[in-house]
């Protein structure tokens, strides 16, 4: 048996979320079968986490356990090949045999766009908001989301989550031109608890809601539901997973708009130790197999200003 790491890009529109379901089609399920179209026996294929229907991710991490051991680089060229045009591995990299892409992972980045106008080419990766936003005030009001939090409100189904107070490492809001970029970092995050406070963000910057209740509503006390937050839920179009973390691996780029696929990892066949990423953040030249083979191995960059 021979365990791997493999970081996966793709557009979630079209899938019901990460994890395998027995009656939907999601992004783990047509990894599984790619992995095993490509000649690979799949005993385990675990993420670091689940992302909800429709949201996209720029760089999940998943451990995949085989039967039998494969050229890692050979294999992942045969597995995209298998996939369809809105999945695509970036690497498949030997790992040991105690790595979990969960367990292991000290922290998670997502990243969720707001577009202050009406975009062809960005339509299934914004949330466009039609009534003027001031981005100042949205930015201040995203500063009280660091630190350690009760986002009891700010999750579906609490009753069900064993602890809902979650430490905020970092929150950051700028804005990009045309869109508002919103990046929040967490060791975890409750089910649909980014997508509820970009929408109460989205509200504070409307003056549909004082930052002041924001501040009340991540740290509700003993009040069960002073708000309807559930109502505020932005949709799952501008949310990106943008980055699992790992120790050793280094820190996060400056935050600026997404471009699915403008980007290739490093696909080096040597041994994951769980340490240090290799990662340049450059996209190396396409190999020959995959230029020859007449697929997509990445998505068209969003355009986020007007030519």
């Amino acid at each position: 048996m021979a365990r791997y790491r493999v970081d996966v890009e793709y557009e979630g529109t079209r899938y019901r979320g990460w994890q395998i379901q027995a009656n939907a089609r999601s992004v783990a399920g047509e990894l599984q079968r790619a992995l095993l179209a490509a000649g690979g026996e799949v005993l385990e294929i675990g993420g670091s986490g689940r992302t909800d229907a429709g949201v996209h991710a720029l760089r999940q991490t998943a451990h995949v356990r085989l039967r039998e051991p494969v050229d890692p680089e050979r294999f992942r060229i045969a597995a995209n090949d298998e996939l369809p045009s809105d999945i695509h591995l970036l690497s498949f990299r030997r790992a040991q045999e105690r790595f979990h892409a969960r367990h292991d992972a000290v922290a998670r980045s997502y990243v969720y766009q707001i577009a202050l106008r009406r975009m062809a080419l960005a339509k299934r990766f914004v949330w466009w908001v039609k009534r003027p936003l001031d981005v100042g005030r949205m930015e201040a009001a995203s500063r009280d989301l660091r630190g350690k939090h009760d986002f009891r409100l700010f999750c579906e189904r609490p009753a069900g989550q064993a602890s809902t107070l979650v430490v905020v490492d970092s929150a950051e809001l700028v804005r990009a031109g045309d869109l508002v970029l919103v990046r929040l970092v967490a060791s975890h995050f409750l089910w649909k608890m980014v997508r509820r406070l970009a929408g109460a963000l989205v509200r504070v910057g409307a003056g549909e809601l004082e930052p002041d209740d924001l501040r009340r509503l991540v740290d509700p006390g003993e009040v069960d539901d002073p708000a309807p937050v559930a109502t505020w839920t932005a949709p799952p179009s501008g949310l990106f997973l943008e980055r699992v973390l790992y120790p050793g691996e280094p820190p996060l780029a400056p935050l600026a708009p997404l471009a699915p696929g403008a980007t290739e990892g490093a696909t080096s066949d040597g041994m994951f130790l769980g340490g240090v990423a290799d990662s340049t953040g450059r996209a190396p030249a396409p190999r020959p197999s995959e230029r020859s083979s007449g697929r997509r191995t990445g998505a068209r960059p969003i355009r986020t200003k007007p030519r």
